[in-house]
């Protein structure tokens, strides 16, 4: 089984309104139904706590860390459930310039850890419903500020 979700989607708006959009944690609330809020810094190395809400489900919480910050370019956490190795989650937001004033986002989550396999399973098509949520509003917030 693949233990990875990757979706994309391209946003008729510019690199840098699409990143300001994925880096203002504040206004998540305002425009994401996945992630419903982030806080923290965004800092490479920052511990985040996250609030995710899928479809049929309570919010969650998680804090995963920071592994990668490249100014719109890249944007990566890792978590874990419980302790490390069990269940593990390398979530990542990639943003391309795709001509002028177009954006590819590619949103994903490749998963590890002992029991990787049996909670994907449970989880993978909600999680998905939920990038997939979260990428059509962010490219409908991006495309609404051009």
């Amino acid at each position: 089984m693949n233990k990875t979700i990757k979706t994309s989607i391209n946003i008729q708006a510019p690199v840098e309104t699409v990143w300001q959009i994925l880096m203002d944690f504040k206004k998540y609330p305002e425009w994401n139904p996945f992630i419903r809020s982030i806080k923290g810094n965004a800092r490479k190395g920052e511990v985040l706590e996250n609030t995710l809400v899928m479809e049929g489900t309570k919010a969650q919480v998680f804090r995963p860390q920071i592994i990668a910050l490249k100014s719109q370019q890249e944007f990566r956490w890792l978590g874990h459930l419980w302790i490390k190795g069990l269940f593990d989650g390398e979530h990542y937001f990639l943003l391309k310039s795709i001509g002028a004033g177009h954006t590819q986002l590619v949103h994903g989550e490749n998963f590890s850890g002992f029991f990787s396999k049996p909670i994907l399973k449970m989880i993978k098509s909600k999680t998905q419903a939920g990038f997939e949520a979260m990428n059509n509003a962010l490219k409908k917030q991006a495309e609404e500020m051009v």
